[in-house]
Order: structure tokens, then sequence, then C-alpha cells
């Protein structure tokens, strides 16, 4: 993992002028298993995204893609470091407010689509604002 700390382009965008980073990774590391047999997955990931900001994960397979979108959805915490999203630490939070994280505020696209095969993409689309009971109106509006 590289660090990457300029901002790029869009992050100076209308709307966030404390210039607080929308996430945060810092010397996030992370093993499956232990002893000789451990496999270290992260080793001190960094690297900041600001509001606005296009980024891109890429890397071998192995290389730790994967894990670390785990620990920035909340999915999984790291072994040490933290990841912070929009001002909240992730380790801060139990797991119903990780699930209303997840739930309101971060989207997943998964390379095996979880799409429930009776909706049509839009219903799909709409089911995380269904769980929050959002109105009618406002789903479709978004």
């Amino acid at each position: 993992m590289t660090e990457n700390t300029s901002p790029g382009p869009g992050a100076a965008l209308a709307g966030d002028a404390s210039g607080e980073p929308m996430l945060r990774v810092e010397a996030v590391h992370h093993s499956y298993g232990t002893g000789a047999g451990a496999v270290h997955a992260l080793r001190g990931a960094s690297f900041t995204v600001r509001r606005g900001e296009l980024v891109a994960l890429k890397g071998r397979s192995g290389s730790g893609k994967t894990t670390l979108l785990h620990m920035i959805g909340g999915l999984d915490s790291p072994r040490t470091g933290r990841v912070v999203v929009d001002g909240t630490d992730l380790s801060t939070l139990g797991e119903s407010e990780l699930l209303e994280l997840r739930r309101d505020r971060i989207g997943f696209v998964f390379q095996s689509f979880g799409l429930i095969p009776i909706l049509t993409a839009a219903e799909n689309v709409g089911v995380p604002l269904r769980l929050r009971r959002a109105e009618p109106r406002a789903r479709e509006e978004r």
C-alpha cells in the first residue's frame, strides 16, 4: 500500500470547509491466523480521501484490497491502526452503529452481485432506503 496525501480533483467542494478528509486510513495492519502460519494481508496501510475525490484501489490477487475494503466498511476491524470515516473512528462504534453506518453512509458493489432477482435494478438500489423507512417519494428521487 502506498500513501496518498495530496487532494485530487474535486477535493475542495462547497460544503467541505473543514478540510477534514472523508476517509482516513492510518497505519492499518491485519493478518489472518497466528504464528508462523499467519498471512499478513495489510502492513501499515495509510492514506486519505477527500470529499469528491475519486480513488481506485488496485493490486495483484492477494494484495489486501478486499481486506482493506472490509476495514473501511466496518465489516472487519484492523489488528492495529485505525479507520476514520467522515470524522468517526470506526473502532469506537458498536455493532448496531456499524450496521447503521453501512446502511446509511457506505455503498458496496461486490464482484458477485447480491441482487434480489425478483426486484428491478431500481428496486434493488432502493432496498437500503426501505430499511431506513424512507418515504416512497424520497426513494424514487434518490
